[in-house]
Protein backbone atom coordinates (compact mmCIF):
# COMPACT_ATOMS: atom_id res chain seq x y z
CA UNK A 1 0.00 0.00 0.00
CA UNK A 2 1.46 3.45 -0.61
CA UNK A 3 0.55 6.12 1.85
CA UNK A 4 0.56 8.82 -0.58
CA UNK A 5 -1.71 12.28 -0.16
CA UNK A 6 -4.41 12.13 -3.08
CA UNK A 7 -3.60 15.35 -4.79
CA UNK A 8 -1.23 15.58 -7.45
CA UNK A 9 1.64 17.88 -7.10
CA UNK A 10 1.15 21.54 -9.30
CA UNK A 11 -2.77 20.06 -9.96
CA UNK A 12 -4.47 22.76 -11.92
CA UNK A 13 -7.18 24.59 -10.24
CA UNK A 14 -9.93 23.01 -12.37
CA UNK A 15 -7.89 19.59 -14.06
CA UNK A 16 -8.47 19.63 -17.62
CA UNK A 17 -9.55 15.89 -17.65
CA UNK A 18 -12.20 16.54 -14.93
CA UNK A 19 -15.51 15.66 -16.52
CA UNK A 20 -17.60 12.64 -15.75
CA UNK A 21 -16.54 9.45 -14.30
CA UNK A 22 -12.95 8.76 -13.58
CA UNK A 23 -11.30 5.96 -14.96
CA UNK A 24 -8.75 3.38 -13.10
CA UNK A 25 -4.40 2.89 -14.09
CA UNK A 26 -3.47 -0.12 -12.30
CA UNK A 27 0.24 -0.71 -12.01
CA UNK A 28 1.89 -3.81 -11.04
CA UNK A 29 5.59 -5.22 -11.32
CA UNK A 30 8.19 -6.99 -9.43
CA UNK A 31 10.12 -5.46 -7.03
CA UNK A 32 12.93 -3.00 -8.46
CA UNK A 33 11.67 -2.52 -12.31
CA UNK A 34 10.86 1.13 -11.67
CA UNK A 35 7.33 0.91 -11.12
CA UNK A 36 6.76 3.83 -9.09
CA UNK A 37 9.52 6.08 -10.60
CA UNK A 38 7.11 5.52 -13.47
CA UNK A 39 4.38 6.45 -11.73
CA UNK A 40 5.30 9.00 -9.44
CA UNK A 41 6.27 11.20 -12.71
CA UNK A 42 3.23 10.73 -14.26
CA UNK A 43 1.65 12.28 -11.10
CA UNK A 44 4.00 14.85 -10.70
CA UNK A 45 4.91 15.98 -14.30
CA UNK A 46 1.67 15.36 -16.17
CA UNK A 47 -1.44 17.18 -13.53
CA UNK A 48 -3.46 17.33 -16.73
CA UNK A 49 -4.05 13.54 -16.57
CA UNK A 50 -5.85 13.81 -13.04
CA UNK A 51 -4.67 11.07 -11.59
CA UNK A 52 -5.02 10.25 -7.92
CA UNK A 53 -4.31 7.49 -5.14
CA UNK A 54 -6.99 6.02 -3.69
CA UNK A 55 -6.72 6.52 -0.02
CA UNK A 56 -6.26 3.15 1.78
CA UNK A 57 -7.58 1.47 5.09
CA UNK A 58 -5.15 0.32 8.06
CA UNK A 59 -5.62 -0.46 11.37
CA UNK A 60 -2.03 0.98 12.08
CA UNK A 61 -2.13 3.86 14.42
CA UNK A 62 -1.42 6.90 12.80
CA UNK A 63 2.51 7.89 12.68
CA UNK A 64 3.56 11.80 13.46
CA UNK A 65 1.24 14.09 11.39
CA UNK A 66 -0.66 11.57 9.39
CA UNK A 67 -4.77 13.05 9.91
CA UNK A 68 -7.40 10.64 9.39
CA UNK A 69 -8.78 10.60 5.35
CA UNK A 70 -5.53 11.94 4.45
CA UNK A 71 -2.78 9.19 3.86
CA UNK A 72 -5.12 6.91 5.24
CA UNK A 73 -8.83 5.55 6.95
CA UNK A 74 -7.49 4.77 10.25
CA UNK A 75 -9.49 1.87 12.16
CA UNK A 76 -9.32 -0.31 14.56
CA UNK A 77 -8.42 -4.37 14.07
CA UNK A 78 -12.07 -5.16 14.74
CA UNK A 79 -13.48 -2.31 12.65
CA UNK A 80 -11.69 -3.35 9.78
CA UNK A 81 -12.33 -7.31 10.44
CA UNK A 82 -16.42 -6.44 10.18
CA UNK A 83 -15.92 -4.68 6.77
CA UNK A 84 -14.25 -7.69 5.63
CA UNK A 85 -17.05 -9.52 6.30
CA UNK A 86 -19.23 -7.02 4.64
CA UNK A 87 -17.31 -7.28 1.91
CA UNK A 88 -16.58 -4.13 1.36
CA UNK A 89 -12.97 -4.20 0.44
CA UNK A 90 -11.65 -4.42 -2.92
CA UNK A 91 -8.42 -5.92 -2.07
CA UNK A 92 -6.61 -6.26 1.76
CA UNK A 93 -3.55 -7.93 3.39
CA UNK A 94 -2.99 -8.74 6.57
CA UNK A 95 0.75 -8.03 6.75
CA UNK A 96 0.71 -9.83 10.16
CA UNK A 97 -1.92 -10.50 12.85
CA UNK A 98 -4.15 -7.88 13.39
CA UNK A 99 -2.54 -5.51 11.41
CA UNK A 100 -4.11 -4.70 8.11
CA UNK A 101 -4.33 -2.76 4.55
CA UNK A 102 -6.76 -2.36 2.22
CA UNK A 103 -8.61 -0.18 -0.51
CA UNK A 104 -12.68 -0.25 0.50
CA UNK A 105 -15.25 -0.10 -3.10
CA UNK A 106 -16.89 2.84 -1.87
CA UNK A 107 -13.56 4.53 -1.58
CA UNK A 108 -12.82 4.24 -5.09
CA UNK A 109 -16.57 4.29 -6.18
CA UNK A 110 -16.60 8.00 -4.87
CA UNK A 111 -13.17 8.90 -6.14
CA UNK A 112 -14.73 7.94 -9.67
CA UNK A 113 -17.79 9.74 -9.53
CA UNK A 114 -15.97 13.23 -8.80
CA UNK A 115 -13.81 12.64 -11.89
CA UNK A 116 -10.59 11.62 -10.77
CA UNK A 117 -8.58 8.99 -12.35
CA UNK A 118 -7.96 6.63 -9.48
CA UNK A 119 -4.02 4.44 -9.52
CA UNK A 120 -3.20 1.66 -8.07
CA UNK A 121 0.66 0.88 -7.21
CA UNK A 122 -0.16 -3.15 -6.20
CA UNK A 123 1.80 -6.30 -6.60
CA UNK A 124 0.98 -8.94 -9.20
CA UNK A 125 -2.37 -10.42 -7.65
CA UNK A 126 -3.85 -7.56 -6.51
CA UNK A 127 -3.31 -6.07 -10.13
CA UNK A 128 -4.95 -8.92 -11.56
CA UNK A 129 -8.61 -9.12 -9.18
CA UNK A 130 -8.23 -5.25 -9.25
CA UNK A 131 -8.76 -5.76 -13.49
CA UNK A 132 -11.25 -8.47 -13.06
CA UNK A 133 -13.65 -6.56 -10.59
CA UNK A 134 -13.61 -3.34 -12.93
CA UNK A 135 -13.04 -4.95 -16.39
CA UNK A 136 -13.22 -2.12 -18.74
CA UNK A 137 -13.21 0.77 -16.91
CA UNK A 138 -9.87 0.01 -15.66
CA UNK A 139 -6.45 -0.29 -17.83
CA UNK A 140 -3.65 -2.63 -16.07
CA UNK A 141 0.09 -1.72 -16.72
CA UNK A 142 2.75 -4.29 -16.18
CA UNK A 143 6.26 -2.96 -15.72
CA UNK A 144 8.45 -5.17 -17.11
CA UNK A 145 12.93 -5.10 -16.28
CA UNK A 146 14.35 -6.11 -19.77
CA UNK A 147 15.65 -9.39 -18.03
CA UNK A 148 16.34 -11.34 -14.48
CA UNK A 149 19.88 -10.49 -14.85
CA UNK A 150 19.57 -6.61 -15.47
CA UNK A 151 17.40 -6.73 -12.48
CA UNK A 152 19.63 -8.55 -10.33
CA UNK A 153 22.49 -5.63 -11.22
CA UNK A 154 19.80 -3.17 -10.18
CA UNK A 155 19.32 -4.28 -7.00
CA UNK A 156 22.80 -4.72 -5.59
CA UNK A 157 23.15 -1.45 -7.29
CA UNK A 158 20.68 0.01 -5.19
CA UNK A 159 22.77 -1.23 -1.91
CA UNK A 160 19.21 -2.03 0.12
CA UNK A 161 19.20 -5.71 0.73
CA UNK A 162 21.53 -8.57 1.50
CA UNK A 163 22.61 -10.93 -0.91
CA UNK A 164 20.27 -13.51 0.39
CA UNK A 165 17.64 -10.96 0.30
CA UNK A 166 18.20 -10.29 -3.17
CA UNK A 167 18.11 -13.61 -4.25
CA UNK A 168 14.75 -13.80 -2.39
CA UNK A 169 13.45 -10.86 -4.31
CA UNK A 170 14.92 -12.09 -7.75
CA UNK A 171 13.26 -15.36 -7.42
CA UNK A 172 9.79 -13.63 -6.93
CA UNK A 173 10.44 -11.49 -9.49
CA UNK A 174 10.51 -14.85 -11.65
CA UNK A 175 7.33 -15.70 -10.23
CA UNK A 176 5.75 -12.16 -10.64
CA UNK A 177 6.74 -12.36 -14.20
CA UNK A 178 4.52 -14.97 -15.16
CA UNK A 179 1.75 -12.61 -14.97
CA UNK A 180 2.69 -10.39 -17.36
CA UNK A 181 0.16 -11.38 -19.96
CA UNK A 182 -2.97 -11.17 -17.81
CA UNK A 183 -2.20 -7.66 -17.80
CA UNK A 184 -4.06 -5.01 -21.02
CA UNK A 185 -0.14 -3.74 -21.45
CA UNK A 186 2.86 -4.12 -20.59
CA UNK A 187 6.62 -1.76 -21.03
CA UNK A 188 9.33 -3.04 -20.62
CA UNK A 189 11.44 -0.53 -18.78
CA UNK A 190 14.80 -0.73 -20.19
CA UNK A 191 15.67 2.82 -20.47
CA UNK A 192 13.28 4.85 -17.88
CA UNK A 193 12.74 8.29 -20.23
CA UNK A 194 11.34 5.79 -23.12
CA UNK A 195 9.27 3.34 -20.65
CA UNK A 196 8.13 6.66 -19.17
CA UNK A 197 7.02 8.15 -22.76
CA UNK A 198 5.48 4.85 -23.71
CA UNK A 199 3.58 4.81 -20.41
CA UNK A 200 1.99 8.15 -21.23
CA UNK A 201 1.17 7.56 -24.73
CA UNK A 202 -0.96 4.03 -23.14
CA UNK A 203 -2.45 6.03 -20.60
CA UNK A 204 -3.12 9.34 -22.36
CA UNK A 205 -5.00 6.59 -24.98
CA UNK A 206 -7.29 5.08 -22.61
CA UNK A 207 -8.19 8.19 -20.41
CA UNK A 208 -9.37 9.77 -24.24
CA UNK A 209 -10.87 6.37 -25.49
Amino acid sequence: MNNQSTTPANAPATPLLRRGRGRLIIFSAPSGSGKSTIVQWLMKEHPELNLYFSISCTSRPPRGTEQNGVEYFFLTPEEFKAKIENDEFLEYEEVYTDRFYGTLKAQVESQLNAGQNVVFDVDVKGGVNIKKFYQEQALSVFIQPPSIEELRKRLVNRATDTPEAIETRLSKAAYELTFADQFDKIVVNDDLATAQRETLAIIEAFIHD
